[in-house]
């Protein structure tokens, strides 16, 4: 659905901020690539630009592909921007560009949501999900686009039901210079983790779209010109079980139809791996990938957080088992936890071997506002507020002792050695245990076959030739290349590249020690 009603014609610039390097943004892959330039599109924007009046002009830049322009914002009326705390900094110099125009600027998105107070500049504050402040923040664009003499906070109190969504527009988007397609099924998570601020801001009950919504949304992005990954940003993929059971077949039978073109992704709790009959579907739908958060090998950790429902199963058991389906885990890991000790770091280093995960997202502790970790420190005084340190949070370690412990696990965990030794580990014994899918005309096209040839061969030349870890690369290039496994080949060594560049960096103390850091920094991904 659109709002509709609105007579006047608007033009909107829709402008989403670049992201400070972060592990998770994957930018060291980009250069072996074929053109990749960002991450995953955004949904929120892309959402807000296809639910605006059908007769407004729109028009979407994301930053982290090229800066806007004067003569964007010349041509634009009024402003959107969204973004997540890492890119607050970014999110105010756009606001700051657009005023120079005397454009009004209005802001949506977590950040904003959890952290009104962090954005005194930008006139109007969208606090919420889409709904009644949405509408509201329309009708006072169509009546007047001049910036409002003070202010103006909207929080949306009537959300509108996910079943209402429209597709996001992604056309508006250069898909093809996203790294990964991004598709979003649900809202919310049931779990209260006690650092996780999802609850607070989008609710325990999770909300859901509908399986035909999920299919136009997936023949859109094909449309567009996605091909490779999609993953399901949900914030927990079996937060509704029903639903996921309901929509998996719809799933299946879209990847028959389309040829399997497409490899997904999604978040989910370590627990799925007590529901083989989800995991079955998954493995049948193609999903090759879920993200759980095990945070740390630790039980009392897990219980003191509020995690205990990563202990349904044994981690390591759990881990084993969704492998089993054909999908690779990756992990979210946290340290500076109150039960960490100076054998922490050891424990999680071991971890890392005894899992054969190979990709874990090792943060420091972060307060988030809107969470019950951020009430307790409150009141126990240990919130730190110096944009200067890579945590918010005063540890019950030493801070100095806690940041060493984790550039160690940093330097450890991903020398090139050891990491791809733990991808090898997944190509023999969890990529074989995928289905088989037909190679489609598709797939087999020269344009998709020249773009496999020019990322093998910057590959090649970059790492294998240029690189400083040639031996652990040509290691696993020979294993998988005599195996004629040569898309798992392509996609492990972008990763495994990002992530080796990464940790060096972080091993070092070049980069952020957490991906929710308060710590701000100039952006290190260049727009243009």
């Amino acid at each position: 659905m659109r709002f509709e009603g609105i007579e006047t014609v608007r033009r909107i610039l829709c402008v989403f901020p670049r992201y400070t390097s972060s592990f998770g943004t994957f930018e060291h892959a980009y250069p072996l690539t074929d053109g990749i330039q960002a991450f995953m599109p955004p949904q929120g924007l892309l959402l807000i630009a296809a639910y605006l009046p059908s007769s407004w002009q729109v028009r979407f830049i994301d930053e982290n592909i090229r800066p806007a322009r004067d003569e964007d914002f010349s041509w634009a009326e009024a402003v959107f921007v969204s973004g997540m705390h890492i890119q607050r900094q970014q999110m105010n110099d756009i606001c700051q560009r657009a005023h120079a125009f005397d454009l009004p600027v209005a802001l949506g998105g977590p950040s904003v949501s959890a952290c009104p107070d962090y954005y005194p500049s930008f006139d109007y504050l969208h606090v919420g999900e889409l709904g009644d402040a949405t509408d509201e923040l329309i009708a006072r664009l169509a009546r007047d686009p001049s910036r409002p003499a003070r202010q103006v906070v909207l929080r949306t109190s009537e959300r509108v039901a996910m079943t209402d969504f429209p597709v996001p527009a992604y056309e508006l988007a250069e898909v093809k210079k996203y790294f990964l397609g991004s598709i979003q099924y649900s809202s919310g998570c049931p779990y209260q983790c006690e650092f996780c601020d999802i609850p607070g801001l989008y609710g325990r009950n999770p909300r859901i779209k509908s399986p035909q919504q999920i299919i136009a949304e997936l023949d859109k992005l094909r449309e567009c010109g996605v091909t490779g990954s999609v993953y399901f940003v949900d914030d927990n993929f079996i937060g509704n079980r029903k639903a996921a059971t309901e929509l998996l077949p719809h799933l299946i039978e879209w990847q028959k139809r389309t040829g399997y073109v497409m490899r997904l992704a999604c978040e989910a709790t370590l627990n799925i791996a007590k529901r083989p009959e989800i995991l079955e579907k998954m493995r049948e739908a193609y999903f090759i990938t879920i993200f759980c958060g095990i945070e740390t090998p630790d039980p009392d950790a897990l219980t003191a957080m509020q995690k205990d429902h990563n202990m349904m199963v044994p981690i390591l058991e759990g881990i084993r088992t969704i492998n089993s389906y054909g999908m690779e885990v990756v992990s979210g890991i946290i340290m500076g936890l109150d039960t960490d000790t100076p054998q922490t770091a050891d424990a999680l280093l071991q971890f890392v071997e005894e899992s054969r995960i190979p990709l874990l997202t090792i943060n420091l502790l972060q307060a988030l506002p809107k969470t019950p970790l951020w009430d307790r420190l409150e009141r126990e005084g240990r919130l730190v507020h110096d944009d200067g340190r890579d945590s918010n949070v005063k540890f019950l370690m030493p801070y100095d002792e806690v940041v060493t412990a984790w550039r160690r696990c940093m330097e450890v965990a991903y020398e090139p050695e050891r990491l791809f030794a733990r991808y090898k580990h997944q190509c023999d014994t969890t990529y074989a245990n995928r289905i088989e899918v037909p190679v489609s005309d598709e797939m087999k096209s020269w344009p998709n076959v020249r773009r496999g040839l020019v990322m093998m061969g910057k590959i090649f030349w970059k790492v294998g030739v240029l690189g400083d870890y040639k031996r652990p690369f040509w290691r696993f290039a020979w294993s998988q290349l005599k195996r004629g496994e040569i898309e798992n080949f392509i996609a492990v060594t972008l990763i495994a590249h990002h992530l080796i560049m990464f940790a060096r960096a972080a091993s070092r103390g070049h980069q952020n020690a957490s991906n929710y850091s308060i710590r701000l920094r100039e952006a290190a991904l260049p727009a243009g």
